[in-house]
């Protein structure tokens, strides 16, 4: 017999090999029809798998979100079925589910192109009304690789090749129809509804070496529900509107070319936003007790062997020989850095939490193929921190890290903030006891913030656990952005110490902190979030003054001027053109205020205000005018100094 304990805790013994199946029928008609998968101490698996171990059982229904990957899985096998049916000469290779979809490649004479797609999403519905159940079967190797070998799939042969001696080879069916697959799946294809929708197709080569066969892979997606469906593609043709990379362009913010593969020339307008976030954060810091410093971008090897990122992170390094035979690493990071500057001098429990920051540049290699935009690049700018407390002061400082994070995102309007607890990777330095006691002020620091939070399992960073802070944009993406990270291991490495109140020498804990992460990448994150409609604090131009006819030059000169002595980021536009095409021209800029200005503004000394995006204007006294914007582009930490004094 065996032991199944249910979600609601009570516990009943049932013949040992009963499968999943069988109780929930046992339990009622109803349950057994809505139940797709179980799950086994918490492992999704097949519901006719048959049970052999004491347990806990749950069974999961088409409407669990765990069941959202099992859609896309079963649904790149009803893909691959519809494809052989259509062009019985294609070979299937692998199809995964991947975020937000699935993927699968094919091997075939022609490629497959968007032109194919309605055909086969047709036949994917037909194989889905057949409602074929999903059946599981266990072949011997030798079968396995005879069979597909037979239906000259070489490729299925070849993975079956490359499965460890001890494991199962599992088939699965839906229908006459079947593949090499390590499930689960759900009951049948019925279950997968009519909420998914094949979106393009991209050249893969076989198992990702340039030196195997090109394949087709098509990319598709599937969600429990229509509305789902219809809300993710809503999301991709907004996410594409506000594409950081196109907007660059029309904003003239920056440019990449193939010189610098990953790096970035940023042009005027775009340096001022990039320096208004550096500005605000060092304000931030400041307030907060950080002292700012900078630390060399490249440094021997022998310091990069001693804080552990050689053995760790080399593959992510750009490294470089000297003439003399010297090895040196641009910095992928500035904790090591960092530690040298609060070795310099004795330092006494009393300095401590000493707080370091930095506006460092970073690099770090990352595959031509996986660079985009300001997203992923090669170098960046980490708005870096590293705190040095006593084991005492973990909880106290990591609270105030995470305050001050929060607020901060608060100030650029992400007010939805998920938290991941990451614990310890497999590759990580520093034994286990140093990660036990890591970990558990941590965890101390985040259940004492009281804010919700998920489990990130082996996602920490190589030498600490760490917090990772996920921001969601207008359009519902999730992006990772802010750090927290608890390390034991550093300052031991580097022998860095304080001395304790009993007069000897102790290490301190140092916590590594980055808020915004990659300036770069926030700076694409911001303008994909606004659509590049800035808040006026934060846009790289505030105002263009714009005239009517030429006139007017002098009173835009007048306005200018004051716009400027009252601290506005301001530009004219003073050409002999029609007023509505400077209007449409920096509209397509992303201006958000215009002052239209002409000769009956300049006799009234008075202004018209456009806004972005909006048809209307106000008329305004130049007096009122300057008042009202620079009061409204107070960036929003100096609004609340000027509140509370």
């Amino acid at each position: 017999m065996i032991h199944l304990t249910f979600p609601d805790g009570a516990v009943r013994d049932f013949a040992a090999g009963i499968t999943g199946l069988d109780i929930a029928k046992g339990i009622s008609p109803s349950l057994a029809k809505r139940t797709v998968a179980m799950a086994l101490d918490g492992v999704v698996c097949d519901l006719a798998d048959p049970i052999g171990h004491d347990a806990k059982i749950e069974f999961v229904s088409r409407d669990d979100p765990r069941a959202l990957e099992l859609i896309r899985h079963d649904a790149a096998h009803v893909l691959a079925e519809a494809v052989q049916t259509l062009w019985p000469d294609t070979q299937v290779t692998i199809g995964p589910v991947i975020e937000n979809g699935f993927y699968y490649d094919f091997a075939r004479s022609e490629p497959f192109t968007p032109d194919d797609f309605p055909v086969i999403e047709a036949e994917m519905r037909k194989i889905i009304a057949r409602d074929n159940p999903f059946t599981k079967e266990v072949w011997t190797r030798d079968k396995a690789k005879q069979v597909f070998a037979d239906k000259g799939e070489a490729f299925k042969v070849e993975l079956i090749d490359a499965i460890p001696a001890g494991d199962d080879l599992k088939i699965y069916r839906q229908g006459d129809w079947f593949d090499l697959c390590r499930g689960p799946h759900m009951t049948s294809t019925g279950k997968i509804g009519d909420a998914f929708k094949l979106m393009k197709v991209a050249g893969a080569y076989w198992r990702g070496d340039s030196n195997n066969q090109m394949l087709t892979r098509i990319y598709a997606t599937a969600f429990q529900k229509k509305e789902d469906l219809d809300q993710y593609l809503h999301q991709l043709e907004e996410a594409e509107k506000r594409d950081h990379r196109r907007l660059g362009r029309e904003m003239d913010l920056f440019h990449f070319q193939e010189e610098g593969p990953g790096t970035i020339f940023w042009h005027p307008k775009g340096w001022t936003l990039f320096q208004t976030l550096i500005g605000y954060m060092r304000r931030r810091q400041q307030d907060a007790g950080y002292i700012e410093v900078n630390t060399p971008q490249v440094l021997d090897r022998a310091l990069w062997e001693t804080s552990g990122h050689w053995q760790s992170y080399r593959e992510n390094m750009f490294i470089t020989t000297t003439e003399d035979e010297r090895v040196f690493a641009l910095k992928p990071m500035n904790c090591p850095g960092h530690v040298q500057i609060f070795k310099h001098g004795l330092k006494s429990y009393r300095d401590l939490p000493t707080k370091i920051a930095e506006f460092g540049i970073v690099h770090r290699y990352e595959p031509s193929g996986a660079l985009h935009g300001l997203m992923r690049v090669r170098a960046f700018t980490q708005d870096d921190a590293h705190i040095f407390v006593t084991p005492e002061q973990i909880m106290a400082e990591s609270l105030k890290v995470n305050d001050l994070i929060l607020s901060i995102y608060e100030d650029f309007g992400f007010e939805d903030v998920r938290i991941k607890f990451s614990d310890r990777p497999e590759k990580r330095v520093g034994d286990d006891g140093v990660w036990d006691q890591a970990e558990a002020a941590l965890m101390e620091a985040l259940q004492a913030s009281e804010r919700p939070w998920t489990l990130n399992s082996g996602e920490g960073a190589f030498y600490g656990p760490k917090l990772e802070y996920v921001l969601r944009d207008t359009i519902g993406r999730d992006w990772q952005c802010g750090t927290l990270q608890v390390d034991f291991n550093l300052p031991q490495r580097f022998g860095a110490t304080y001395i304790a109140p009993e007069g000897d020498k102790k290490t301190p804990v140092m916590l590594h902190r980055a808020m915004f992460g990659s300036l770069e990448r926030f700076t694409g994150i911001l303008i994909e979030h606004f659509a590049g409609h800035f808040p006026l604090w934060l846009s790289p131009v505030q105002v263009v003054v714009c005239t009517i006819t030429s006139d007017a030059d002098d009173y835009a000169y007048d306005v200018i001027n004051a716009l400027t002595k009252a601290g506005m980021r301001v530009e004219g536009d003073l050409r002999n053109e029609k007023i509505t095409y400077k209007v449409r021209e920096h509209s397509m800029a992303k201006i958000p205020v215009l002052i239209v200005v002409g000769k009956k503004e300049g006799a009234e000394r008075t202004v018209s205000i456009r806004r972005l995006g909006s048809p209307d204007q106000t008329s305004l006294s130049l007096d009122e005018a300057i008042a009202s914007l620079s009061d409204e582009a107070i960036a929003p930490d100096e609004r609340r100094k000027r509140q509370a004094a």
